[in-house]
């Protein structure tokens, strides 16, 4: 979290929540919804100014409930999700890098970050879910789960063998993980997300 944001919170510590006006789409892109656009159910237009982008992915977190939110200053936005809180593209890497061989897989979430995964599914829907296992030194903390943009699948599928009952997706070397199942509305209870705070505020 941004250091003038702590400041923030520290001098503002009690102005509202704010739900509905931000959603993570399907494919990592942060969208603005004004009131008509919430009220039409749309996703709203994407926002493309880099510094602002920068100051979300910084400042997105969790909160106990399992909703995510942007932490604008003092006021926390919590975030609708098109699928998941994490979306992750998949590349080869081109050439050795950081004791990677070339032809390599990489993933990289929609902030900028890597993205290790140690499991992976498919879902009823054709989309494939990563996670990233759970520190062992924090039992309390939930794995993060990021679904793989549809651009990428067929990258995935050139690395992964598929059969009736999942399959093995080939990421490096060594690391075979078992492809396993899941339908996508058991995605958030299975990973401790809430989908739309914006809903689970309206029914309270």
């Amino acid at each position: 979290m941004d250091e003038i944001v702590k400041q923030a919170l520290a001098k503002w510590p009690n102005v509202p929540h704010c739900t509905g006006w931000l959603l993570l789409d399907r494919r990592g892109q942060w969208r603005m919804r004004d009131d008509a656009t919430q009220a039409a159910g749309l996703p709203g237009d994407i926002i493309r100014h880099d510094a602002l982008l920068g100051f979300i992915n910084r400042n997105y977190a969790a909160d106990a409930d399992g909703q995510w939110f942007f932490q604008n200053g003092p006021q926390r936005v919590y975030v609708e999700l098109g699928y998941t809180p994490w979306i992750v593209r998949l590349s080869e890497i081109d050439d050795a890098l950081d004791g990677a061989t070339a032809g390599a897989l990489r993933l990289t979430d929609h902030a900028g970050g890597r993205f290790e995964p140690t499991a992976v599914w498919l879902d009823d829907e054709g989309g494939v879910l990563f996670s990233d296992g759970a520190d062992a030194s924090d039992a309390l903390r939930t794995p993060r789960v990021a679904a793989l943009h549809d651009h990428d699948l067929d990258l995935f599928s050139t690395h992964a063998d598929l059969d009736d009952n999942g399959g093995v997706f080939h990421f490096a070397a060594g690391l075979d993980l078992t492809l396993g199942r899941i339908d996508r509305a058991d995605v958030p209870g299975k990973f401790g997300f809430v989908t739309s705070p914006a809903a689970k505020a309206a029914a309270l």
